[in-house]
């Protein structure tokens, strides 16, 4: 098996009403850790790199870990650029080896956010490589990242058609209420997706992938054992996870999940040196924060995502 674009992927995914996991990579514990999870429950899968994740592990040493998990797993595995937001990076990637990339032009007009999407699809289409853009800002933080809840903005259904057929991006990420990092929502208030949004969307874009971004949980489990051994994350509120089942049963076919895999790292992590504090091997400790990712994955592909026994 070789690296894969998503488009079989997504319309699969559509067809059948289930999502592809799209799942942040940053060294080679976190890559086992979600392919050993989509490998025993014979799941399609995506590995985004964000940029910091790219120059924090170096471009050539990540591609070879994915390059390796395919050979281990035998596995379609599309590699993805998360929220790229230039040209120049999107080409680097696209040059490197990544069969999909996201160009986040959301930061900008909606005129310049069309040039700047339609001028990185005509370079990925001539190398073979799709393209997800994205109409409306998700709050939060996320890497480079950063929208403030002033500055967010839902996706208004009346641009959708118009910026897909004016740049020809093969996905579209969308905002209906997600948000990036932990720190999701106030506490005491309920998260809610507009799914009256994505309705209008899925129905002037009929069989046309959506994507969400900003869909973690925030599992409560892990931010317990987090604050247990120190940590100070009391507002941490998440997406409901039957409402992203939902959603995947509908018009996304890619929801991306960053921050439940950091903290169920960074818990297990936190916990292993409470009880055991003499311990100094990374083995002794990356060990079991890599079963803890492969658990998550396997509870997302299963229980969120429906792409269990999709391959």
């Amino acid at each position: 098996m070789a690296i894969v674009t998503s488009r079989e992927m997504f319309q699969k995914a559509y067809a059948d009403g289930y999502a592809v996991g799209a799942f942040n990579v940053n060294n080679m514990e976190i890559i086992q850790g979600i392919t050993e999870a989509a490998k025993e429950l014979r799941s399609p899968l995506i590995l985004q790199v964000s940029s910091g994740a790219r120059r924090y592990a170096n471009h050539t040493y990540l591609m070879k870990l994915i390059e390796a998990s395919i050979i281990e797993t035998d596995l379609p595995i599309c590699v993805h650029l998360d929220h790229g937001d230039t040209f120049e990076l999107c080409k680097s990637c696209i040059d490197g080896g990544f069969s999909s990339v996201m160009i986040d032009g959301s930061h900008h007009s909606y005129e310049d956010n069309v040039a700047l999407t339609r001028r990185v699809v005509e370079y990925a289409h001539d190398h073979g490589v799709v393209v997800e853009g994205e109409l409306g800002r998700l709050a939060g933080i996320e890497d480079d990242v950063k929208v403030s809840a002033e500055d967010a903005s839902y996706t208004d259904p009346d641009q959708v058609q118009d910026f897909v057929s004016r740049t020809g991006v093969d996905s579209l990420a969308i905002a209906i209420g997600t948000s990036h990092g932990a720190y999701k929502f106030k506490p005491g208030t309920k998260p809610q997706l507009r799914f009256d949004i994505l309705e209008e969307i899925e129905s002037r874009l009929p069989g046309f992938p959506i994507v969400l971004h900003g869909a973690s949980s925030v599992v409560p489990k892990f931010v317990e054992m987090i604050n247990r051994y120190g940590g100070q994350m009391p507002d941490a509120v998440g997406i409901p996870e039957e409402m992203l089942r939902k959603a995947a049963g509908m018009a996304v076919c890619k929801i991306n999940i960053d921050s439940d895999l950091r903290l169920a790292m960074t818990a297990t992590v936190r916990e292993h040196f409470a009880e055991y504090p003499s311990h100094f091997d990374p083995r002794e400790y990356l060990n079991p924060a890599r079963a803890a990712i492969r658990d998550m994955v396997a509870h997302k592909i299963v229980k969120v995502l429906g792409s269990n026994d999709k391959v």
